[in-house]
């Protein structure tokens, strides 16, 4: 059997992900056996409605038959406690699908809401075709993503989370965790370990700000390695429960290789290429905005300031320069065009820079004065007339180099690959078993 779970928080607390953390516990009760980590799936992280990170869960697992109606009573039951069903945005949903292997058009459907706008519609008439079960709150959306986290069987890279939640008393408090730990950590772990810390700022960034109960997550390239990097970390508070998930997280999943400038579609998230057609210009709050063209558009391309030093290469670029830029496209509005809000610069080709100056005096080595356009120089010094000397054109050294550059580790979208993790990319379905201990509630750490 297959679970789905999405958008059971709100701005005001509650996370999914606690909810499946909750759930696993209680169906060991039936003795279920998991097949596989639970799920964490990114989607879309441009979809208007999102609550926060747009995550949404599976848990996999096989079952004795008889126990089918109270496994599907206890996740309803939790399910429904979870739910902040009373606030404006929240669009629970949940699925139950039993089938050992997920079929290609649920696959498919997947991959659609990582990059696209799906509609209900869309996964009610899939959900009917396959035999799936779901129920859902309000709008009901969270259908489409608790189908869609069944769906994504990460056949391609992957990673890990490890996340660790809050007592119930310390809801709504600062987090309190020794931040020396959590650097070095990130020191020993690395390059396995990712997004841990700011270094540009100098701060930690596995734990989050708002009302939810996680107290940190710690994002890896491996099961081992998360487990191993938690026992690192020196928390100054009670740890709950946590869990390991595997994730699309740090995979640039919801990147899609746009054919061209003239086919960009707002809410998407893509990869286009096109020659720098205006030079860079400062905004207010020192944002910075460029703009591209190809044969078929011309786009605005923004770095934001909190994407740090990709705002300042975005800031060298010149026209002529040939790039591929990485993000979201933002629609056309009555005072900005279409803009893609840079995640990631691939910088191909650069331009020549040069200066063009006038040429010097032949007999006094003082630089001489244009008489006109055609009409050749005169020096102001001695007074001599020439017709017959030209222009001379100074290439400037550039300090920005081809390559690619990512946005600050502070302003990086969850499913934002970031360059640590370049080189270790995974191919192919996970084959390895389950670690032993891949999850643990306050019960089993207060024994321990």
């Amino acid at each position: 059997m297959h679970i789905g779970l999405d958008d059971t928080d709100s701005t005001k607390g509650g996370c999914t992900t606690y909810l499946a953390a909750v759930l696993i516990e209680k169906l060991e009760k039936f003795n279920v056996q998991f097949v596989d980590y639970p799920a964490l799936i990114r989607l879309n992280p441009n979809v208007p409605w999102k609550t926060r990170g747009n995550g949404a869960l599976c848990l996999r697992f096989t079952y004795a038959s008889e126990f089918e109606t109270q496994i599907k009573d206890t996740a309803m039951q939790l399910w429904e406690e979870h739910s902040a069903i009373k606030e404006k945005g929240t669009d629970p949903g949940i699925i139950f699908y039993k089938n050992r292997e997920i079929p290609a058009e649920l696959g498919a459907f997947s991959k659609k809401t990582e990059t696209a706008i799906v509609t209900l519609k869309e996964g009610m008439a899939l959900i009917k075709k396959l035999g799936a079960e779901a129920a859902g709150f309000n709008s009901c959306r969270g259908i489409i993503g608790a189908f869609a986290a069944i769906g994504e069987t990460l056949d391609d890279d992957y990673t890990y989370e490890l996340i660790a939640y809050r007592t119930k008393e310390n809801l709504g408090t600062k987090r309190r965790v020794d931040e020396a730990s959590i650097f070095e950590m990130d020191k020993l772990t690395q390059p396995c370990t990712f997004n841990n810390v700011d270094t540009e700022k100098g701060r930690v960034i596995i734990t989050p700000r708002g009302p939810d109960p996680i107290l940190f997550g710690i994002r890896g390239e491996l099961a081992e390695t998360v487990k191993k990097a938690f026992g690192l970390v020196k928390p100054l508070e009670a740890v709950e429960r946590w869990v390991i998930f595997r994730s699309n997280q740090g995979t640039d999943a919801h990147l899609k290789h746009a054919q061209s400038l003239g086919t960009l579609e707002p809410y998407s998230s893509v990869i286009a290429k096109g020659v720098v057609s205006q030079n860079p210009r400062i905004v207010p709050l020192r944002h910075v905005i460029f703009s591209i063209k190809d044969e078929s558009a011309e786009v605005d391309c923004a770095a934001y300031e909190p994407t740090g030093d990709l705002r300042k290469i975005a800031r060298e670029l010149i026209v002529g320069d040939s790039v591929e830029v990485y993000g979201a496209v933002h629609k056309a509005t009555v005072s900005k065009p279409l803009t893609i809000n840079l995640e990631k610069i691939n910088i191909i080709d650069l331009e020549q820079q040069t200066l063009l100056e006038n040429p010097l005096c032949p007999n006094c080595g003082k630089h001489l004065k244009s008489m006109g356009k055609n009409q050749g120089f005169r020096c102001e010094k001695c007074g001599g007339k020439y017709n017959n000397l030209r222009k001379k054109e100074t290439v400037i050294p550039r300090s920005l180099k081809a390559g690619l550059y990512v946005t600050s580790t502070r302003s990086q979208r969850h499913l934002t690959k970031p360059l640590r993790r370049y080189g270790q990319e995974k191919l192919g379905a996970n084959e390895k078993p389950m670690i032993k201990g891949w999850h643990s509630s306050l019960h089993e750490i207060s024994a321990k």
